[in-house]
């Protein structure tokens, strides 16, 4: 595998609002655009945005408004609207139509500025965990995870405690440095998540888990090239969510990721990058190479 180091980048969002992130590879070479969900920094796609560089694409990977090191917004505007307008600036200033692999709340932005704005956008769509039907119990769980924690910790074993509680599947990690990347300390030395309260807290938070006829009208618009990866211990898509897309985005490929659960690229990043490669691979007329551990649709 040819070796790459990341390079930072930077791009000015909606509102002045400035996104920062890691960039990989020659900045002439197509461009793969990641985005995390919410709660979560650009940190969350562990080693795979590497392994895509390696394969002679320029691989991003940014970091939300709120979240890790882009700006709060000073207006504490946290609608989905202004992501979407975010991710829209975000591509114009990249020029050339990237290929988007968003999961969660980065999927929805995707979703939407493809599907209601932009249909070419992009040009192809991975979505990660997550579809226009959400499971209510599984949103739930994640706010009522990240409201739990807003005082922060006293130290990098109490947020890894807390992290195991919330995901028990996972196995707890003896190195901390991970962790950490998702963590900031305030002047009283207590860890905090490294994003902005108010994207909970706020009056304007991202509420699109609750227009599910908005996703899926905007899914049914959907021309280009889509991927929809699901972790099979997911308490947030359904299977019934998966036949609902499948059914709205006829031409999309679906794969399901065993043992993993919402946050695939956490819990199987072995797995997850393996398919996001094959489908780039698929993308530029290639044959991919089926892997162990996860299912695809015809």
């Amino acid at each position: 595998m040819t070796q790459v180091s990341a390079q930072r980048i930077e791009f000015e969002g909606y509102g002045g609002v400035r996104l920062r992130g890691d960039s990989w590879g020659h900045p002439s070479a197509p461009a793969v655009l990641f985005l995390a969900g919410g709660g979560q920094t650009r940190h969350a796609w562990g080693n795979t945005a590497v392994q895509v560089a390696s394969r002679g694409w320029r691989a991003i990977t940014l970091d939300l408004r709120g979240h890790g090191e882009s700006d709060w917004a000073r207006d504490a505007d946290y609608s989905i609207e202004s992501f979407v307008r975010d991710l829209g600036a975000v591509v114009e200033a990249l020029g050339t139509a990237p290929v988007l692999v968003g999961a969660s709340l980065g999927g929805i932005t995707g979703l939407l500025l493809a599907g209601e704005q932009r249909p070419r956008a992009f040009r192809a769509l991975v979505l990660v965990d997550i579809a226009p039907r959400m499971e209510p119990k599984g949103v739930q769980r994640i706010v009522e995870f990240m409201r739990r924690h807003l005082d922060g910790f006293s130290s990098l074993e109490e947020a890894a405690a807390a992290v195991a509680s919330y995901l028990p599947h996972r196995r707890r990690p003896k190195d901390f440095a991970g962790l950490k990347k998702n963590l900031r300390r305030d002047v009283s030395g207590r860890y905090r998540w490294h994003w902005d309260p108010e994207f909970v807290l706020g009056a304007k938070t991202p509420d699109a888990s609750r227009q599910p006829e908005r996703l899926l009208a905007a899914a049914r618009r959907l021309v280009i090239p889509t991927l929809l990866v699901r972790g099979r211990m997911s308490d947030v898509i359904s299977s019934e969510s998966v036949h609902e897309f499948l059914e709205a985005v006829p031409h999309a490929r679906f794969v399901d990721v065993a043992e993993a659960g919402h946050m695939i690229a956490g819990d199987r990043n072995d797995l997850f990058s393996a398919a996001v490669l094959e489908f780039l691979d698929h993308v530029l007329g290639h044959g991919g190479v089926p892997h162990s551990g996860y299912t695809t649709n015809p």
